[in-house]
């Protein structure tokens, strides 16, 4: 018998959490059609599997994709870690239901909250739609390499029904435009989207300063959202939140326990504090609380702690305080700052306004450099802060800072751990049965760091290196989970008649690389990307998109828009 394809000889983490065992997989007309022992069977593509794990395409829950599918069909860096099914418009920042008269408003609203400019956004979308389902249509037609699932959003919809008093402190919807909301939320769930999702995280902001439309909503609104949502998607359709859990934490509470009475699917991101155990007891608690009589309430969360990349590509710590600094930074190239800090008295002058600024004093113990190695180090020993090097070598940190900065040819950058820092905390959070560790936030704070590369930290590092996971639980949770959370029909698992969504891995080598600074974005902007070692080859419909961090001309991804409700 002959196939399209055959991974031979590898060990098969089917994505249900079951433990690895050894098998061939064939593949026909983008299915997967046999598992097991196909020796002396013949295929028009082989891969060799030897000493490789052979897993489900993985499912982020959580990109902000919506606008780079425009000019990067391939998706990148998502698809550089084995990603093959991206969940967009998260944190209620989408790009339909629109007006035309809103167009610039939204690509406004996109770059004050996830810093993608909105000249680029502008430049490389067509803008030719204004309903959801019309949205959904033309990310189609652009023939991304990855599978694609929407979600509407509250910025968007909330716009179009009360304008700008939508983005007010004190503005609730009255009867006619709650209706206006919940009729727009239901059509686009009618028209493919997944769910819904809100942010009421106080740091999105418009450009006016004011937070994003949908922030300041109250439990009634939110509850006719939900209503809205399983009306139009069914039950088990998404609720996506991010949430302002530092003053509301009893009300983003009660809007979860009501979403998850409705029927909703709910999803927030979560993660831990600093102090005791961080909060996980207390959502361990209410997990097991609200996941009773069929309720649905789930969580994703960052792979590792992050916030932002210091370095001479774009972002330092001393900028908005030291004129000396900011001249550095306003150099055109990286080669040009090298430069200047070859210079002995450039580079005294930075370091003395660096240490009167004192701007590194609290950093310092959070900024957790990379190294130059092939892979970053990620420093989950805790043994590699600026602050630790700093003491070692008696020296101040921004001495040590401007010394590592030259020695790297301004190659190296520096992760500010601003959230997660506690790792014991974040990883017993990660434990917890409803949580899914994917957070990379892919398409989002572009210029300021990326965590897309969040499926290899977790697997080369969480997993392999730390034990937070076995490896069969850490792949379920990001395969088989991540499709159970979206309701998707037949990916997520290696099952026979299901979606060739295939990862091919060199899990003993896997690893991320070095983030790298481009300038690929429409009108030459800028972004942050981060390659990987390790995938030989990821497969969508059972075409080869990515093969060792190479794309193929192959863009079989869709749009799916049928999901699995009851």
């Amino acid at each position: 018998m002959s196939h399209d394809m055959i991974i031979s000889g590898g060990t098969v983490v089917d994505g249900s959490g079951a433990d690895g065992f050894k098998a061939d997989v064939a593949i026909d007309n983008g299915k997967i059609s046999r598992i097991g022992d196909l020796a002396g069977e013949q295929a028009a593509k082989t891969i060799d599997a030897t000493d490789r794990i052979v897993t489900p395409g993985f499912v982020d829950l959580h990109t902000h994709l919506d606008a780079q599918v425009g000019w990067d069909p391939q998706m990148s860096s998502s698809s550089y870690h084995g990603v093959t099914t991206a969940l967009i418009g998260n944190c209620g920042v989408t790009f339909a239901p629109v007006s035309k008269k809103n167009h610039r408003y939204l690509a406004e609203l996109m770059e004050a909250v996830e810093d993608i400019a909105a000249d680029a956004i502008m430049q490389g979308l067509p803008w030719t739609w204004e309903s959801y389902g019309e949205y959904l249509d033309c990310i189609d037609s652009l023939n991304p390499a990855l599978n694609v699932v929407g979600l509407a959003g509250h910025s968007s919809i909330r716009l179009e029904a009360m304008g700008d008093r939508s983005m007010d402190e004190d503005a609730q919807p009255d009867d006619r435009e709650l209706a206006h909301i919940t009729q727009m939320v239901k059509q686009s769930m009618e028209e493919g989207a997944v769910g819904f999702s809100t942010s009421r995280f106080l740091q999105h902001t418009v450009p006016d300063g004011r937070c994003t439309p949908g922030t300041w909503a109250d439990l009634r609104e939110t509850q006719a959202i939900q209503r809205a949502v399983v009306e139009g998607g069914g039950t088990g359709a998404l609720f996506q939140s991010a949430n302002d859990m530092a003053t509301r934490f009893e009300t983003e509470k009660e809007m979860f326990r009501q979403g998850a009475e409705l029927g909703c699917q709910v999803l927030f991101s979560g993660g831990t504090g600093p102090n005791g155990d961080g909060g996980v007891s207390h959502w361990r608690d209410f997990f097991e609380e609200q996941n009773q009589d069929g309720k649905k309430l789930a969580s994703i969360c960052h792979t590792r702690p992050s916030g932002a990349f210091f370095g001479l590509a774009q972002l330092s710590p001393f900028t908005r305080t030291c004129d000396s600094w900011k001249e550095l930074m306003a150099l055109p190239t990286i080669t040009d700052r090298v430069d200047a800090l070859k210079n002995p008295d450039k580079r005294r002058q930075l370091i003395k306004e660096g240490i009167a600024s004192g701007d590194l004093k609290d950093l310092a113990r959070m900024l957790h450099p990379f190294g130059l190695d092939a892979a970053p180090n990620v420093d989950f020993d805790r043994q590699q802060s600026l602050q630790q090097l700093a003491d070692k070598s008696g020296k101040d940190v921004v001495e040590v800072y401007v010394e590592r900065l030259l020695e790297s040819e301004g190659k190296e950058f520096f992760n500010f751990w601003m959230f997660g820092g506690n790792l014991e905390n974040q990883w017993n959070y990660m434990r917890l049965p409803q949580v899914v560790p994917m957070l990379g936030d892919a398409g989002a704070h572009v210029g300021f760091f990326t965590d897309t590369d969040s499926p290899t930290i977790l697997l080369s590092e969480l997993t392999r290196k730390q034990g937070v996971y076995s490896l069969p639980e850490a792949i379920h949770r990001i395969s088989g989970k991540s499709a159970e959370i979206l309701g998707l029909k037949d990916r997520g698992l290696l099952q026979e008649g299901w979606c060739a969504d295939i990862n091919v891995i060199d899990y003993e080598n896997l690893s991320s690389r070095q983030p790298e600074y481009v300038n690929d974005l429409p009108l030459d902007g800028g972004r942050f990307i981060v390659k990987s070692n390790g995938y030989d080859a990821t497969i969508v419909a059972g075409k080869v998109v990515v093969e060792n961090c190479k794309y193929t001309d192959a863009r079989p991804g869709t749009v799916i828009r049928d999901f699995i409700r009851g």
